[in-house]
């Protein structure tokens, strides 16, 4: 699966916007923060850590879950082409716009 098939489930984005905000936590208190069973969460971790979208270190017995910064950056470097593009499609959209305004 690649990152962004991991993006499309709500589970994973939602657990990737609470490690945004909380830095890293264990696998425990993710599995916390979620109504469903604790098997359903280890797939989804497992999906983010399989797509590197997620960094895991043990200490001891804990597995503590951190956003891979590197694969953040691939993203947002995506994103920005694609919103380039669609700036100038529509920069250009609006020029035709305002030509045909003053005919």
């Amino acid at each position: 699966m690649d990152k962004f098939s991991a993006l499309a489930d709500p589970t994973r984005r939602h657990i990737l916007e609470i490690l945004a905000a909380r830095g890293q936590l264990s696998a425990s208190d993710i599995y916390g923060k979620f109504h469903v069973s604790h098997p359903a969460i280890s797939q989804h971790l497992k999906v983010l850590r399989d797509t590197k979208l997620v960094q895991v270190e043990k200490h001891a017995q804990q597995r503590i879950y951190k956003i891979n910064p590197r694969k953040m950056v691939e993203l947002e470097v995506w994103i920005n082409r694609l919103k380039k593009r669609w700036s100038t499609s529509f920069e250009r959209l609006d020029e035709l716009l305002e030509k045909r305004r003053k005919l």
